[in-house]
């Protein structure tokens, strides 16, 4: 008998991964984790690329096999959390490397009804990755060497990567950075993470990676201008309420008793259960500059330059302190806001009974039906009309007319025949009788 080929482990991982038994799959996963912390932690240990782009590929449909909602996102948190276990930085950038390889090779045969749980790991990779280098303090060199990587994947111009994954990784980057980094990062950290985009904004040829770098980057953090600006007025705000809290505690250790307001408290509870997640907080006066710097230059493109001077103009305002709901204050633009809510609501309610109204109005007809027959045979009439030719519309409808009130006419005549044909037979039997 030939020896059986023993297959290596990444293969067989891949293989049960890409089982069709759920119970397999669930167990591949948790024995993966633990294949690669064991294989990562000794010094000569490692995975080649080649191995982490067949362990991928087993990843990858494994996802594509699970259907339920709520498992495919525990699956995604799953196998986005494999990015920590990973015990060296090198072996965990290769991973994130080949993850988004085998979205751009895969992503030409994902289909639609599949399509929203693959954007759904892909955020959560990115996510995780953004955490990855969140543990390690926002190193300088660990932020350079995921955003090069991310851009060399993902938005390089000779790249294999569709459109597909090109738009939704701008739409989502900026908005996952806010909730991983927007606590601790600072205005000029902020900047050096997406000075790759702007340049690549000030350089590229290609118009939907520049629409998506202005629409999705740099004109959300023109948006966000009030939310960041009132976010740094509440920590202001915060600081001195604890300074005020440090002196009461000194003035109660004398002997004094003060008593807080509860109406005070209840509106501090309805602000902070109103306000958002935190926002990045930038200098916007440097980020123009910088964009200047870029879109200046004599090899940016005209259609480039013209689409950032739009928002270099736009953050120069916000330096200078004119934001977009400055004429709005605060409260009024709450209250503008939930006006409009108000406002569609009663549309809806008013629509609803509307409908409920017709609905009745049907049930306490005495003829419910007769309406719609009627609608019927006249879509019916309209229908036979249309098959006439054009010329002969006009010429043939006195005749039509005339012939259906004879038919009518006749109709009427044989009902009431109908109805005295047996008082006639009555009278002439009583007459023969007689």
């Amino acid at each position: 008998m030939v020896p059986r080929v023993q297959l290596p482990p990444e293969i067989q991982l891949a293989q049960r991964l890409a089982g069709n038994d759920q119970v397999t799959r669930d167990r591949a996963v948790r024995k993966l984790r633990k294949y690669i912390v064991a294989r990562t932690q000794r010094a000569a240990g490692g995975f080649t690329h080649d191995e982490l782009l067949k362990i991928w590929k087993g990843l990858f449909y494994c996802m594509w096999m699970q259907d339920k909602p709520l498992l495919q996102e525990e699956l995604g948190r799953t196998i986005s959390q494999l990015t920590h276990a990973f015990q060296t930085t090198e072996a965990r950038h290769l991973f994130l490397q080949t993850f988004w390889q085998t979205i751009n090779r895969e992503w030409a045969g994902i289909d639609r009804l599949r399509l929203d749980k693959f954007y759904m790991l892909m955020r959560m990779v990115l996510s995780e990755s953004l955490k990855a280098v969140k543990a390690q303090g926002w190193e300088e060199r660990q932020v350079e060497q995921l955003l090069e990587l991310l851009t060399t994947e993902i938005l390089h111009p000779n790249g294999e990567a569709p459109n597909g994954v090109k738009s939704h990784f701008l739409e989502i980057f900026l908005e996952e950075l806010s909730k991983v980094g927007a606590a601790e990062l600072t205005a000029d950290q902020n900047l050096q993470l997406i000075d790759p985009f702007c340049r690549i904004a000030a350089c590229t040829n290609d118009s939907l990676v520049l629409h998506n770098i202005t629409r999705s980057i740099l004109e959300m953090i023109v948006e966000q201008a009030p939310l960041a600006i009132e976010d740094l007025m509440n920590e202001l705000d915060q600081q001195k309420a604890e300074d005020e809290v440090s002196d009461g505690d000194d003035e109660l250790s004398e002997g004094s008793f003060c008593r807080a307001d509860p109406e005070m408290d209840e509106e501090q509870a309805e602000d902070d259960g109103d306000s958002s997640d935190p926002v990045l907080q930038f200098d916007y006066e440097a980020v123009a500059n910088r964009l200047f710097e870029l879109a200046s230059g004599e090899s940016t493109p005209s259609q480039n330059r013209k689409r950032l001077y739009k928002v270099i103009q736009k953050l120069r305002e916000l330096a200078g302190g004119t934001f977009p709901e400055d004429d709005v204050p605060e409260k009024a633009y709450k209250k503008l806001l939930e006006g409009r809510r108000e406002r569609k609501k009663k549309r809806l309610l008013k629509s609803q009974s509307q409908e409920k109204g017709e609905g009745k109005e049907k049930a306490l007809s005495p003829y419910p039906d007769l309406g719609v027959e009627r609608k019927r045979s006249r879509r019916k009439v309209e229908r036979a009309g249309s098959t006439v030719p054009a010329e002969t519309r006009g010429q043939r409808g006195a005749h039509g007319r005339r012939r259906k009130r004879s038919r009518q006419l006749h109709r009427c005549k044989a009902r009431v025949a109908g109805v005295q044909q047996p008082e006639k037979k009555r009278k002439q039997s009583l007459e023969n009788r007689k």
